[in-house]
């Protein structure tokens, strides 16, 4: 089969290699579409300490069918069509991935509508989840034009939050404010909102972190659930204790530390707000997996609104 490998120079080639094959507790999965995220960015530079580096082959979100199980996998998820979350090896044409890592697509939808949700989505739903987002508090996307930003932003629109959002150009927030968003700051013109929340999801981190950690209200939330700015220095969590008396609560977010209990309660209530009109994937461009390199290149270049995807055939 094909896959797009990371060679020593961090550059992506198609290549033939071995078809995967399930083994205990894991299905084989024929691809059909495959996010691609900045999670493949910092994988293919070295960032990502779980990725194997050369040799290995990026992506942690496919849609596809099960053809194949593996032995003490449920016989029943044969032949069903599904988001697999692999561990990893999701830019080819099939993958093998454990059982409890996979969830049923939504009813019609397409396979790259399905990885326009996927990982994105769950981090968003997840993060605003776990932060007990209600109806009228405020909250702030960082980074909101990006995959998880989109989804953030509807997301919390539909839990009836009033939502600003930090995006890097006059058209992308007038397509946040399309999708939910009451306002938008351009972090060109302010890097930093005047305004204070409820709950800050901040897919960016990078030194600002600490000036917007510094805006929560009290009792606030902060996610943090992506570095697309980089590692914020030890100053940034400074407002943590100069603003200890209004009791901030700042964690992060992955998705390798939620059980395949939570992954299946959170795609519940994201393929409900599908169901209901309120959510939707947002497609950015699409590339053939010839291409995957142009396709990782893409997002690197922090110019994506919504989610790349990747075709193999």
């Amino acid at each position: 089969m094909k896959a797009a490998v990371v060679r020593s120079s961090g550059e992506l080639a198609v290549s033939e290699v071995p078809e995967p094959v399930p083994g205990p507790g894991q299905v084989l999965v024929d691809i059909d579409a495959i996010g691609v995220g900045y999670v493949d960015v910092m994988a293919r530079r070295g960032e990502y300490p779980y990725f194997p580096g050369e040799g290995a082959v990026p992506g942690l979100e496919a849609a596809g069918r099960v053809t194949a199980v593996g032995p003490d996998a449920p016989e029943g998820l044969a032949g069903q069509r599904v988001l697999a979350l692999p561990a990893f090896g999701g830019y080819a044409e099939k993958v093998v991935v454990d059982a409890d890592r996979v969830l049923p697509a939504p009813r019609g939808a397409d396979a790259a509508d399905v990885v326009g949700l996927g990982v994105n989505a769950l981090v968003a739903e997840v993060a605003l989840h776990r932060a007990a987002v209600a109806a009228g508090e405020r909250v702030l996307v960082r980074g909101a034009g990006g995959g998880i930003g989109v989804h953030a932003t509807r997301i919390a629109h539909a839990r009836g939050a009033e939502v600003t959002v930090v995006t890097s150009s006059p058209a992308r927030g007038e397509r946040l404010r399309a999708l939910g968003a009451a306002r938008v700051v351009d972090r060109t013109q302010s890097a930093v909102p005047e305004e204070t929340y409820d709950v800050v999801v901040d897919t960016v981190a990078g030194p600002e972190l600490g000036e917007h950690l510094g805006l929560l209200r009290p009792n606030g939330r902060y996610v943090l659930c992506g570095g697309a700015g980089g590692v914020p220095g030890p100053e940034s969590f400074g407002p943590l204790l100069s603003d200890f008396h209004k009791s901030p609560t700042l964690f992060a977010l992955s998705l390798n530390s939620v059980s395949p209990e939570d992954l299946r309660l959170s795609w519940e209530r994201i393929t409900a707000l599908l169901a209901e009109g309120r959510l939707s994937a947002v497609l950015d461009r699409r590339f053939p997996l010839t291409e995957a390199e142009a396709a990782l290149r893409r997002v690197e270049s922090g110019k994506v609104f919504g989610k790349v995807v990747l075709l193999p055939r």
